[in-house]
């Protein structure tokens, strides 16, 4: 599955932004999907997965209360809603899919990172 996010940008700390995770081909039914980041000299950090068709969430300990992970099945698109973004959230944020399993830092399909820049 090909993905593409967007809506990444430049907000200072205290704001929102709303990514979008969507499909360029094909369907985004009956994969796991989620979110990772990546700081510049840091790891890839899990941040928020969602289940088929969206019951179930999970957050990483950072961004729970802030971040909302949610997906539409109809325009087959997954969204992160964050708020009260810091100075840390600042990272490359990627959207991942995995049909087996939850997403993870190791999840089988990934898109183009967009960038998230917090500023104090």
């Amino acid at each position: 599955v090909q993905l593409q996010a967007c809506g990444g940008g430049l907000v200072e700390a205290g704001g929102s932004l709303r990514l979008s995770c969507a499909t360029s081909e094909g369907t985004l039914s009956y994969y796991y999907m989620g979110w990772i980041r990546q700081a510049p000299g840091k790891e890839r950090e899990f941040v928020a997965g969602i289940s088929w068709p969206g019951r179930n969430q999970n957050y990483a300990d950072s961004v729970k209360g802030r971040f909302t992970i949610s997906r539409d099945n109809i325009r087959n698109t997954v969204d992160l809603q964050m708020t009260s973004l810091k100075p840390e959230d600042s990272a490359i944020y990627y959207c991942g899919a995995d049909r087996a399993m939850p997403v993870s830092t190791r999840a089988a399909f990934w898109g183009q990172g967009t960038q998230v820049t917090v500023s104090s």
